[in-house]
């Protein structure tokens, strides 16, 4: 989670606080939307996950920060 939350902090220029509590935001805005099995297994997939899927969301989140100027 910490990569995640360094590669947003740059691609969106918000402080490392900030991108901690979007990056928050969004997983648990995924947890309640997904079904309980996957659910359950978010945030184990994001501590263990290897670049690809931190690249994505930090991808995501950038974007994101785009459409306010960021």
């Amino acid at each position: 989670m910490e990569e995640l939350i360094k590669r947003v902090s740059e691609r969106t220029g918000l402080s490392e606080d900030k991108a901690k509590t979007a990056i928050e935001t969004v997983v648990g805005f995924l947890k309640e939307r997904l079904p309980a099995p996957i659910a359950g297994h978010v945030d184990s997939a994001l501590e263990q996950a290897g670049g690809t899927v931190v690249d994505k969301a930090s991808d995501l989140i950038g974007n994101i920060g785009g459409m306010f100027g960021k």
